[in-house]
């Protein structure tokens, strides 16, 4: 089906209208030309200590041999990874991938249930987990897939010194390290060093092959799986640097990576695109710390960044962030929930550069529009429709409005994932025959090409640019014995954009928020978690049942039942 597309005529100078996919053959092809033209340039960097390129090459190498050689995986066998930004993450990632494996990436703040339920979909094998997260890997591997646990501590990639003391303050002074018990588990440096001890074998990886598995919420509830293949994360990556490469420069970037590289958008916008560039992602493990946050980035003379509205809102609103170097910065990009304009118009008031807005979807590997890298203001939009990208509204018959109407905003390109893993009714839910995909996303288009978000046609709740599904959140409250029935809606925040916003309607006269709230902490990750919760004596429905969660949004709640 044709489309008109008056974006290109808007796109910046030099920007191609295709790419070109071919140019590697997978995510592997890139690292291994990076390596090769930026191999004793820094690549990640973390709490002090730098890798070069040379020696992710090498270690990387390590943890494929290990998995092949020790583990005897084969390929296409999944491999997952439980741990915030530090140096063991992306050796662990391409490890992964050099060995022909797909990676599931997996949130460290999962709660034992929902990484149970990762684990079970996805068949993985293998788990690498933090230390800190241990207890909670030994909760859920049971009756899992899952033969062998990689475990380590945030200090072991550090210096010998470093290393211990951070790994001693960790578990000992800061109490974030439990105690947990997974008999056979093997240290992340001990596979290193076992896989030192093998040649790697050679794996064919092509265009077709799983790279990741990258979970996401559904209108089930249940998270599923996006199959994003080889081509797919290298399309992307392709996509993302045509856009931005007339503001880098190859083998000098320095880019701030405070967002998880378990997100999709990290992944993708600071790992692979960077690492094209032979940039250095300098890793922030824990950005909830803002004073620490700002107190790290004095020493760094960064020259990009990413984030979601809530971080550059907090970096904004924290002290000595104003006073920080911001002479060699030439790339903001914000993405994961709506850029608000009052934090765009501060942050180029504070540091020059322009917040350039981006709009994309796990599903989308994920970038699917991006705003001029040389926008001079904020401009409310989500951007034009990146190379080899389509995009274009639907009415509810299906067929393609006019600039100005507003629909469903429907992408198609070549970094639309293959589907969701062994789930092909919802495949088919979101993917049509023609690759066209449904974002849910309600949008128009104005006549320039630029799209703008008007609402969400789902009911998914966007806490700090994480997707929280209603249908998994009232799944869970409504086991709790004395809830009837729940529905979960969010609600605006200023600090994370929305928060989970929970109606009860109780089974017992005597349950309280607080109970709610501490069956909540044991089952659900902390953003979402319900932080407001009002009990009623009915919830509005349709005449088959159904629960009106936007009625329960645009009504006001009954003062008495609050």
């Amino acid at each position: 089906m044709s489309i008109e597309r008056p974006w290109l005529a808007r796109y910046p100078a030099g920007v191609p209208e295709q790419i070109d996919v071919n140019e590697f053959s997978s995510v592997v092809g890139v690292l291994e030309a990076a390596i090769g033209q930026y191999r004793d340039r820094p690549a990640f960097s973390s709490f002090g200590k730098v890798l070069t390129y040379g020696e992710i090459d090498t270690l990387s190498r390590q943890f494929a041999a290990y998995l092949l050689c020790e583990l005897k995986l084969r390929k296409g066998d999944r491999v997952a990874v439980m741990m915030p930004n530090c140096l063991q993450n992306p050796i662990a990632i391409f490890g992964t991938l050099r060995a022909g494996l797909t990676v599931v990436n997996t949130n460290p703040l999962y709660t034992a249930r929902e990484l149970r339920h990762q684990l079970e979909d996805s068949g993985a094998k293998v788990l690498v987990v933090v230390d800190n997260f241990g207890d909670t890997a030994q909760k859920a591997i049971d009756g899992t897939a899952v033969q062998k646990v990689i475990t380590t501590g945030l200090g072991d990639m550090l210096s010998p010194v470093k290393g211990a003391l951070v790994n001693f303050v960790l578990r000992h002074v800061k109490k974030m390290v439990p105690d947990y018990h997974l008999p056979g588990a093997t240290r992340f440096r001990d596979a290193l060093k076992a896989g030192a001890g093998h040649a790697l074998p050679q794996i064919r990886i092509d265009h077709q092959d799983i790279a990741f598995l990258q979970y996401t919420g559904g209108t089930t509830g249940v998270a599923k799986g996006a199959m994003l293949s080889h081509r797919n994360m290298v399309a992307n990556m392709q996509q993302a640097s045509a856009w931005v490469s007339a503001n880098l420069q190859p083998g000098k970037e320095v880019i701030i990576t405070a967002l998880p590289l378990y997100h999709i958008f990290a992944l993708t916008a600071n790992c692979l695109v960077f690492m094209k560039f032979g940039g250095l992602n300098h890793l922030i493990t824990n950005p909830r710390d803002m004073p620490g946050f700002v107190k790290e980035l004095r020493g760094v003379r960064f020259t990009a960044i990413t984030g979601v509205n809530t971080l550059f809102n907090g970096l904004l609103n924290t002290p000595g962030f104003d006073q920080l170097d911001f002479s060699a910065l030439r790339l903001t990009l914000g993405g994961g929930m709506a850029v608000q304009r009052s934090v765009a118009e501060r942050w180029k008031k504070v540091t020059g550069c322009t917040l350039v807005e981006a709009y994309g979807l796990t599903e989308t590997s994920p970038a699917a529009c991006i705003n001029p890298i040389d926008l001079k203001e904020y401009n409310g939009s989500i951007g034009l429709p990146i190379p080899s990208t389509d995009a274009g509204i639907r009415g509810e018959d299906g067929r393609f409005l006019p600039a100005g109407e507003v629909g469903e905003l429907c992408v198609r390109g070549p970094q639309v994932m293959e589907g969701y893993w062994q789930r092909p009714e919802e495949t088919a839910k979101t993917l049509d025959a023609e690759g066209w995909l449904r974002t849910g996303d309600m949008a128009r288009m104005d006549e320039n090409g630029f799209f703008y978000i008007v609402d969400r046609k789902k009911d998914m709740i966007l806490v700090s640019g994480f997707n929280v599904y209603p249908n998994e959140v009232e799944d869970v409250i409504s086991m709790m014995p004395g809830v009837l029935e729940a529905a979960a809606i969010g609600i605006p925040d200023e600090n994370s954009g929305e928060v989970v916003k929970l109606v009860v309607v109780r089974k017992d006269p005597a349950l309280t928020a607080e109970q709610i709230k501490a069956y909540a902490k044991e089952n659900l990750t902390g953003y979402k978690r319900p932080k407001v919760i009002e009990f009623r004596d009915e919830l509005p429905k349709t005449n088959v049942g159904k629960i009106l969660r936007r009625e329960l949004r645009d009504e006001p709640a009954a003062p008495h039942l609050r």
